[in-house]
């Protein structure tokens, strides 16, 4: 019975920023738990060692080049989708871009760079994919937030704001969507020892300083991401909806 509750056999999982980090670590982890995978981002080699990935465990996976900010592009790659898996259980809205800089030191344009892929990114995602949800009512979108959309550091306003925004925006698209068999949740990580914070990881400095702050003593890693992404995409969580679970190691108790 219990393994029911996290089988994902016969489902469908699309998740973006799949070609490293984060998003390659749920990738497979939605494959062992049964799933097959279309896998979006830009990076081509990246996507092929990650299909690569998901095919060693069993599991079909079909790889899409797309920018998340290219309405069109996601458009046509999500009709491309469906016609080639039929149809789309779990989106993974996980793609995201950082820039570090003090307030007065943020330009407009690195603003509009954060704030419109780790946010635009994710509302365009779900307008082309969720109508076909609908239509079959039932899914499950996961929406990768950050404990900086909880809690402030220097340096992370553009970062924090997007981030915050995630989460409000997956309350709102719980409530719009719970009627009609989809279940919206976020999931709210700390530091993961991933590509996209290799400058703070060379930085003992801050590296240290992550460490100290977080109750558990240490960085999280891509794979203890797996239980929680499986969790949400499963029956599981199919009363749980507008929540973001934070995968933090005690980071946001303080």
């Amino acid at each position: 019975m219990y393994d029911e509750l996290f089988d994902l056999s016969g489902r469908v999982a699309l998740v973006t920023g799949a070609s490293k980090g984060l998003g390659k670590a749920m990738s497979v982890a939605l494959a062992k738990a049964g799933a097959d995978l279309a896998l979006y981002a830009r990076d081509v080699e990246g996507l092929k060692a990650v299909k690569a990935a998901v095919e060693e465990v069993g599991r079909r996976a079909e790889f899409f080049a797309v920018d998340v900010l290219d309405k069109a592009c996601i458009d046509r790659s999500v009709r491309e989708t469906l016609s080639t898996f039929e149809h789309i259980d779990i989106l993974v809205n996980n793609a995201g871009v950082n820039v570090r800089k003090p307030v007065l030191e943020l330009s407009p344009d690195e603003w509009d760079l954060v704030l419109s892929t780790n946010l635009k990114g994710y509302f365009l995602m779900a307008q082309a994919v969720v109508p076909h949800m609908i239509s079959r009512c039932r899914g499950k979108v996961i929406n990768m937030a950050s404990i900086l959309g909880a809690v402030a550091l220097p340096t992370q306003v553009a970062y924090a704001s997007s981030k915050g925004g995630v989460i409000q925006m997956t309350k709102v698209m719980a409530l719009e969507w719970a009627k009609q068999g989809i279940q919206v949740n976020a999931i709210g990580p700390t530091y993961f020892e991933t590509p996209l914070v290799a400058q703070l990881r060379n930085d003992p400095e801050r590296f240290q300083f992550i460490v100290d702050r977080t109750p558990m003593g240490r960085w999280g890693q891509p794979d203890e991401l797996a239980g929680v992404v499986i969790f949400l995409a499963s029956k599981a969580s199919d009363f749980i909806t507008g929540q973001t679970i934070f995968i933090d190691g005690g980071w946001t108790i303080w």
